[in-house]
C-alpha cells in the first residue's frame, strides 16, 4: 500500500474525468423505498479475511440475517488495502460501468486513497436509521486516521491495539521504552515487531511516546515526522540486536508472531482487540498464561467502517446491510466472547433501556485489563501519511542496515 500511493495520485484526474455511469440516484428515496428496492439483491462485501472469528461472525450470523430480514444475499469476496483500490481504479481506466464491489470492509489508508479518487458513494451514514445509536462527534469515529469521514463510511466495529505477554515467562511486563529496552537485552531473542499493519501501529505508538500525545495529531506534518521517526530509528536500531534472531529478520505477518507466542519461542505478540483473546486460548492458539495490557503513554484505537462503492449497482441493499451492521441485534451478536467479542460503535447511553443493559452486563475478557481502563489509553490514529511513512522507512532504517 506504501508503495501505491503515487500511482493512485496519479490517476485522480483520469478517475474524475470518468463517463461510468452510475445507479440511479437513490439520494431521494425514502427509507422505506430503499428496502423495497434492496429486496432479491445480491450484494458483493469486500473484506479481509485473516480473523476466523470475524468470518464466523460474518457468515453464521449477518449473513443468514440479512437474508431473512431483507432477502438480501450477501456475499462475501476476499481482499483489503490496496486491493481493493487496485480494482476499482482499473475499473475506472476500463470504463466499466458497474463495479464488482458493492461494498467494502475499509478504514486509514484506504479510506484516504478512495476518497481521493472519488470512488466512494456517499454521504450516506446520516440516512441510515440505526445511525441514531452513534455519536458521530466521538472523535474516534468522526476521524479515521484524521480524515474526517462526513458520511462516506459507516463504523461497525471498534478496536484498540494491545501488547500480549506469556505471565509464565515474563515477571514484570515492559510497558514504555525504556523498560522495552532494559527487558530485550536481559531476554534476547524473546521479542521482534512483525512487519505489517499491526507491528507498523506498535511503531505509532512509540512516536507518540516520543513527540506527545496531540503532536501529531491532525494533518501530515514532514518535519515533525522526520525528526520523531529519526529518534525511533535510533532507538530501534540500538535494541534490534537482542530481538528475535539478532534482528536480522522480522516476522511478515502477525499470525507468524502469534505462531511463536504460542510455542513460547517469543513471549510477546499484539494485536488489535482484546476479547477475542479467550477464544484463541480456549483454541489452543495462545497459552493459558497469555495477558494483554496497554503500553503506559497510550496505545492505538481505531474504528473499522463498511463503504459502498460509487459505481456499485446496489447501493440500496448495500446501505440496508450497513444500517443492519449497525442494529444493537448484529452489535450484541458480535459482542457476545463465543463471537468476536470486540467492542460496540454504538453509544450505549442511546439505545433502548433493555439493550443498554444487555451491553453493560455483557461478559469481559478474562485475559485483559477492564475496558474502562484500556478506554483510557485510547490514541487517536494518526494520518495516513505516517503509516506509509513507517512501512517505507522501517524497511530502509531498519531491516536494510
Amino acid at each position: 500500500m506504501r508503495y501505491f500511493l503515487i500511482t493512485l495520485l496519479g490517476l485522480i484526474v483520469l478517475s474524475c474525468g470518468s463517463t461510468i455511469q452510475n445507479e440511479e440516484d437513490i439520494g431521494n428515496l425514502s427509507w422505506n423505498e430503499i428496502t423495497q428496492r434492496a429486496e432479491g439483491k445480491t450484494v458483493n462485501w469486500m473484506m479481509w479475511q485473516g480473523s476466523p472469528y470475524v468470518n464466523d461472525y460474518i457468515n453464521n450470523y449477518v449473513i443468514p440475517e440479512v437474508k431473512k430480514r431483507h432477502n438480501i444475499n450477501l456475499e462475501i469476496s476476499s481482499g483489503q488495502g490496496n486491493q481493493i483500490v487496485s480494482i476499482l481504479l482499473t475499473e475506472i481506466e476500463a470504463g466499466k460501468e458497474v463495479s464488482e464491489v458493492d461494498m467494502a470492509w475499509i478504514n486509514g489508508e484506504t479510506f484516504y486513497q478512495l476518497r481521493q479518487i472519488d470512488a466512494l458513494y456517499g454521504p450516506f451514514t446520516e440516512r441510515l436509521p440505526n445511525a441514531k445509536y452513534v455519536d458521530f462527534n466521538n472523535p474516534f469515529i468522526k476521524y479515521d486516521f484524521q480524515k474526517e469521514v462526513n458520511g462516506y463510511e459507516a463504523p461497525w466495529s471498534i478496536t484498540q491495539w494491545v501488547m500480549l505477554y506469556n505471565t509464565a515467562n515474563v515477571e514484570t511486563s515492559p510497558r514504555n521504552m525504556q523498560q522495552l529496552e532494559a527487558y530485550v537485552k536481559a531476554n534476547p531473542g524473546t521479542f521482534t515487531i512483525p512487519n505489517e499493519f499491526v507491528g507498523m501501529t506498535f511503531l505509532k505508538s512509540l512516536l507518540v511516546e516520543l513527540a506527545g500525545e496531540e503532536t501529531l495529531y491532525g494533518e501530515f506534518d514532514e518535519q515533525a515526522y522526520q525528526k520523531y521517526s529519526g529518534q525511533l530509528w535510533e532507538y530501534i536500531n540500538r535494541i534490534k540486536p537482542y530481538f528475535w534472531k539478532e534482528g536480522e529478520t522480522f516476522p511478515s505477518t502477525i499470525g507468524a508472531m502469534d505462531q511463536m507466542f504460542a510455542t513460547g519461542e517469543l513471549n510477546f505478540s499484539m494485536r488489535f482487540g482484546v476479547n477475542a483473546i479467550d477464544n484463541q486460548v480456549v483454541d489452543g492458539s495462545y497459552p493459558k498464561s497469555a495477558r494483554a495490557y496497554a503500553w503506559s503513554s497510550g496505545t492505538i484505537q481505531n474504528t473499522n467502517y463498511v463503504g459502498i462503492m460509487k459505481h456499485s449497482g446496489n447501493k440500496a441493499a448495500a446501505m440496508v446491510v450497513a444500517n443492519f451492521l449497525l442494529s444493537p441485534e448484529a452489535q450484541y451478536e458480535k459482542r457476545k466472547m463465543s463471537r468476536n467479542g470486540s467492542r460496540t460503535v454504538l453509544e450505549e447511553e442511546k439505545l433502548p433501556e433493555e439493550w443498554r443493559r444487555k451491553f453493560e452486563n455483557a461478559a469481559q475478557s478474562n485475559y485483559a485489563p477492564p475496558r474502562d481502563s484500556l478506554e483510557k489509553k485510547a490514541l487517536q490514529e494518526l494520518g495516513p501519511e505516517y503509516m506509509i511513512n513507517l512501512f517505507d522507512d522501517f524497511r530502509k532504517e531498519v531491516i536494510q542496515q
